[in-house]
């Protein structure tokens, strides 16, 4: 996963973490939903006056929209569940396997 994507899932999940719609959000920033949708799938390479409307929209220090060092890709969470399944004990995997069930039912 690239850099802008990342960013990207990192602003989404800013935003939800406050509650705030992409249509409210962009309507405080002054930008188009669309070009906050286009950011937040990382589509597009904001320039750092944008960063800083984000970051005092969402009451948070520019250097927050940039802390994604925590966010996993895809394939990086696939192999951690793969160890997860094949490292756990019977507990864990019964565990496991109810979160699963309560996700996907």
């Amino acid at each position: 996963m690239d850099t802008k994507h990342l960013i990207g899932l990192r602003i989404k999940k800013l935003r939800l973490s406050k509650d705030i719609s992409q249509e409210r959000l962009a309507e405080i920033m002054g930008i188009s939903p669309k070009y906050l949708s286009n950011i937040e799938r990382g589509k597009e390479n904001p320039t750092l006056d944008i960063f800083m409307k984000l970051a005092n929209a969402l009451k948070v220090e520019v250097s927050e929209v940039f802390n994604y060092s925590h966010e996993k890709s895809s394939k990086e969470l696939r192999q951690m569940v793969l160890d997860l399944i094949k490292d756990g004990d019977v507990d864990q995997l019964k565990l496991l396997a109810r979160v699963a069930e309560a996700i996907y039912m």
